[in-house]
């Protein structure tokens, strides 16, 4: 039996070493171009060794290039950081657009009277602090800071600050000296106060900002409306004359205009003053010391 075997294996082998000759010849000539002499185990040895590097080459170019892309399964290692990228960008995007239609609508609101939503006092009020820790017991150096502030406001050419108020989101300065003849009453669409004042009195900004819009209407008269900073917009109506034009820049104590008695909606020389916050109006004497 292990002699039959071996006979076996000893055939097998003997038939892989059989040498045989492959030749190449012109059809028409029947001439001899090239000839090679091969053998079935060379054969298989080459096959065998071209079929590996092939396998080699091909895994290589799939795993480390775009190519692997069209496999079903494999994606881009970017791909997922791509995405979430533009899903951040679209949110902020989105945010910002919102905040710019509501913007738009105030300022669409406060031009034609039309209702609008109401801040609720809860949204200005802050949380109460501790100051019980506080002494007032003045120090030396207290003293002489307080000096050299006095001081260094003594010759200032910006307004008094006798005129300004501090708010939550910065100092409001008055905007006209005078005294309040009509409350904020939001369920009669009154959306400011007005304030009495003598005729030809200066009209000015309350904070920093930009003169977003000048104009006159039937109702409103000479009008100004000022943006500022915190998603703030105040608004000065029935004015006799304008200062500043649209897009120009003002700080807080500027004069903008000229107190009067434009429009249909007005009793004599007044200056109705409103303040918007994050679109919606809000009382004005909540903030600033009338």
């Amino acid at each position: 039996m292990i002699q039959e075997k071996e006979k076996r294996r000893k055939r097998i082998l003997r038939k892989l070493k059989v040498k045989y000759r492959l030749v190449l010849m012109d059809d028409a000539t029947l001439e001899q171009k090239i000839s090679f002499r091969l053998t079935p185990l060379n054969v298989f040895l080459a096959t065998s060794t071209i079929s590996i590097i092939l396998i080699f080459f091909t895994t290589y170019i799939i795993a480390f290039t775009q190519l692997r892309e069209y496999i079903p399964g494999y994606t881009d290692v970017g791909l997922s950081r791509h995405i979430y990228d533009l899903q951040q960008k679209a949110d902020s995007l989105e945010q910002q657009m919102v905040a710019r239609d509501v913007l738009i609508q105030s300022i669409r609101s406060i031009i034609t009277g039309n209702d609008v939503a109401v801040m609720s006092g809860a949204d200005t009020v802050q949380t109460p602090k501790d100051y019980s820790r506080i002494t007032n017991k003045r120090s030396s150096d207290d003293s002489l800071l307080r000096l050299e502030v006095e001081n260094a406001d003594k010759y200032s050419l910006r307004p008094s600050q006798g005129n300004a108020t501090q708010g939550n989101t910065g100092i409001y300065f008055l905007p006209v000296k005078g005294y309040i003849t009509s409350k904020f009453d939001a369920t009669t669409k009154h959306y400011g106060i007005d304030l009495a004042a003598p005729q030809n009195e200066a009209v000015k900004a309350v904070r920093d900002g930009t003169v977003i819009y000048t104009g006159w209407s039937v109702e409103t008269g000479y009008s100004v409306m000022i943006q500022h900073s915190g998603n703030e917009l105040s608004v000065y109506k029935h004015n006799s004359a304008l200062l500043k034009n649209q897009g120009e820049s003002v700080r807080a104590g500027d004069p903008i205009a000229i107190i009067g008695n434009s429009g249909e909606y007005t009793t004599g020389p007044h200056l109705h003053f409103e303040l918007w916050k994050n679109g919606v109006p809000v009382d004005p004497v909540q903030f600033i010391q009338f």
